[in-house]
């Protein structure tokens, strides 16, 4: 099984550590992509001139007032490094609090968890990386826009990762569009959205979920984790989700779709 996370715009720099390791992140075989990445981000972001760090602003979307942030990607390189779990700081992860997992659950996370990433490509929990500013949106001087980089670099990659088990694929759109699963994956592949049901009216309402719903993917998978859930197939998750007290409804889609599964939250 793998679960598939977006990253957190917010991270926290690890104080001390050594630097990132390209060849020790899980598929070791990205290492030159990631490299590629790397350097083109630290030239950019090393740019010294009132004119450099406007462009470098520009580029990764930044405003004047996160200038430090292009300061920390110009020594990448040598930046300390640690857990992607402990840099990672958003809601998402701070619903998900892997360090308060019993190490049973924390080892499960780790096996199956996969966080997307501009600047990375794809890392586990477990792979040690500096805070970074490099969102999948941004386009890098001779590299090009990265969600476009990615789906090159992954493609083979990540087919062969998922070729057994379910994948719950809990990425954003932007993140979405770094790896498409092949058809065979595809059927092995589940989708979620969330949705929040009230009453408005006398009348049940439902609406998709933006901001919360970081922190309502973050609580499933602790749920699967610390249960050590192993489903084979996407039904099995769904009873799995089910049996943890979520309200899970599923979408009629395509056939060579991905399964699409409602998560219905009555509390935010």
């Amino acid at each position: 099984m793998l679960i598939l996370l977006p990253p957190s715009e917010g991270k926290t720099a690890p104080a001390t550590g050594d630097p990132v390791d390209l060849s020790a992140l899980w598929l070791p075989e990205l290492a030159p992509a990631r490299r590629r990445v790397l350097n083109r981000l630290v030239a950019l972001c090393k740019r010294s001139s009132a004119r450099g760090i406007a462009d470098s602003l520009t580029t990764l979307g930044l405003s004047a007032g996160q200038r430090s942030e292009v300061t920390r990607n110009a020594g990448l390189a040598e930046a300390a490094a640690a857990p992607a779990a402990e840099v990672y700081t958003g809601v998402l992860y701070e619903a998900l609090d892997l360090a308060g997992l019993d190490p049973a659950a924390r080892a499960w996370a780790d096996a199956r968890a996969v966080v997307f990433s501009g600047l990375w490509g794809v890392v586990r929990p477990g792979d040690r990386i500096p805070a970074y500013r490099c969102s999948v949106g941004v386009s890098l001087p001779s590299v090009g826009g990265l969600a476009a980089y990615w789906r090159k670099a992954l493609g083979r990659a990540l087919d062969r990762a998922a070729a057994e088990g379910p994948v719950l694929d809990l990425r954003s759109g932007a993140y979405a569009g770094m790896w498409a699963p092949n058809p065979a994956v595809a059927a092995r592949t589940a989708t979620v959205r969330v949705l929040h049901e009230r009453t408005v009216d006398g009348q049940r309402r439902r609406s998709v979920v933006s901001h919360f719903n970081k922190a309502t993917k973050g609580r499933l998978v602790r749920d699967l984790a610390a249960a050590g859930a192993a489903p084979r197939t996407v039904d099995e998750l769904i009873a799995a989700l089910r049996d943890f007290g979520h309200s899970v409804e599923e979408a009629p889609v395509a056939v060579g779709r991905p399964r699409s599964l409602d998560l219905v939250v009555t509390e935010l």
